[in-house]
């Protein structure tokens, strides 16, 4: 496999090569695209349409769904989120919706509370349940495929991720009319989680940043998803699968008067998971750099705390 440029896999080839190939790209990448993921593009398309006319309400209706509760559900306005380490805000607003648990689970409490849904658009509520899910399996194949990758057995991850504190946002990154004094739509950052599935732009701009510290543009094809490694993966890994510095740059000025939405899907752990590091990922060249435990809950706590989210 051709290591130089992103590949685009199939989760419908063998699942053995899927897992070689998708392991290749992640160790040198921590990013890859896969198409027939399964997941219905007519249910993709009324989501993107919802997605848009969502946004384009007035603020003071959107606003009326901002929570207290660290952006785990609801809307979170523009300029609110910034990336570690960062002076400058990223150019977006954004919405969450989590997973729903049974009722009385031991999970729910301020990490996890009830989604909220707006009174419009009409079809809110159903389309991104459906699309919830719909991601929330694929994820699933994807971490089996990783698992198998590991040397574990396919299941590995069901039980670590079951209730898992996994969030759907939706993207939406508007005009840029002005200059921005640095800032940019989405500054380098890593994500916290598992893996992220992200369904497609129709705007550039996202690029990762390569083992030589070259940008590298991120476009996938219509149909396929992009997923990347997150920092509670790399961390289970021992590095083995690193989380890959990525952004979403500024628009040419020919784009600048567009808006940007985008829809990733960050798949959790279970937040009472306790993080022992994957013995096969600990050697002598690369002994154990987490010693320590802690649970997913609080590995995210303190993340949220550093990105803006959480006092």
């Amino acid at each position: 496999m051709d290591l130089t440029t992103l590949p685009v896999l199939s989760l419908a080839s063998d699942p053995a090569e899927f897992a070689r190939d998708i392991g290749q790209s992640f160790r040198q990448f921590g990013f890859a695209m896969v198409k027939d993921h399964g997941v219905d593009e007519a249910l993709v398309k009324r989501a993107w349409d919802l997605t848009e006319a969502f946004f384009a309400l007035p603020e003071e209706e959107k606003r009326r769904y901002l929570l207290a509760n660290g952006g785990a559900r609801g809307y979170t306005p523009f300029k609110t989120e910034i990336a570690k380490g960062a002076t400058r805000h990223d150019l977006k607003e954004f919405w969450h919706i989590g997973r729903d648990l049974p009722e009385g689970s031991p999970l729910a409490g301020s990490s996890m509370p009830p989604n909220i849904w707006p009174e419009r658009p009409e079809g809110f509520e159903d389309t991104f349940r459906a699309l919830y899910a719909a991601l929330d399996h694929a994820g699933e194949r994807i971490l089996s495929a990783i698992a198998v990758d590991l040397g574990l057995d396919k299941h590995f991850f069901d039980a670590t991720i079951e209730d898992g504190n996994s969030v759907l946002r939706l993207l939406h990154y508007p005009p840029i009319k002005d200059a921005t004094d640095g800032a940019i739509r989405a500054g380098a950052h890593e994500d916290i989680n598992l893996i992220t599935l992200l369904l497609g732009a129709q705007e550039a701009g996202l690029e990762l940043l390569t083992k030589s510290d070259e940008w590298m543009e991120v476009a996938p094809p219509p149909g396929a998803i992009v997923i990347n490694i997150g920092d509670m993966l790399q961390r289970l890994t021992n590095h083995v699968l690193p989380s890959t510095t990525h952004r979403v740059r500024n628009p040419t000025a020919e784009r600048a008067a567009h808006s940007r939405y985008s829809m990733p899907f960050f798949l959790h752990l279970r937040s009472d998971f306790v993080f022992k590091t994957l013995p096969g990922c600990i050697t002598e060249e690369n002994p154990d750099r987490y010693p320590v435990s802690i649970t997913a809950d609080d590995y995210l706590q303190e993340r949220l705390r550093e990105i803006g989210l959480k006092m």
